[in-house]
């Protein structure tokens, strides 16, 4: 019981919230092309969200907010599965996000699912990608 999501041009939490009931239901799901996924709002109101999340707290105990693209991509589905319980915690081990396609997926590209709710083309505001939104956070190239 496999399900592979195309992140691309997909609004992060609509996708993230269709994986997490998958999660839920005993599927493995793999999401590849995760730097592709949209946020939606204005630029600097979204990158000063993210850097307050990366600056609150301490260094040393936390909490820790990810910079790279598939790590925040990761971090959102967590934030929509029950953490605390054994069921959150055993599905999101069955959870894999990949920036880009990796080789072992690629013979699969005609099973990728797209989620037709969730496709940037409803959008009548701005967006930015994870990947920009990385870059703001510090990630390296």
């Amino acid at each position: 019981m496999l399900k592979i999501y195309d992140a691309e041009n997909q609004i992060l939490g609509r996708i993230c919230s269709s994986i997490a009931k998958d999660l839920l239901n005993g599927y493995r799901v793999y999401v590849v092309n995760a730097e592709k996924a949209v946020v939606s709002g204005s630029k600097k109101f979204i990158i000063d969200k993210y850097l307050n999340r990366r600056r609150r707290g301490d260094p040393k105990k936390g909490p820790f907010f990810p910079r790279y693209a598939d790590r925040i991509f990761r971090r959102t589905v967590r934030g929509m599965l029950p953490i605390k319980k054994n069921k959150g915690r055993m599905a999101l081990k069955r959870l894999k996000v990949f920036i880009s396609v990796p080789k072992e997926l690629e013979k699969k590209a005609n099973v990728f699912i797209k989620i037709k709710e969730a496709d940037v083309k409803r959008l009548k505001c701005e967006y930015i990608t994870l990947k920009e939104l990385s870059l703001y956070l510090g990630a390296k190239k």
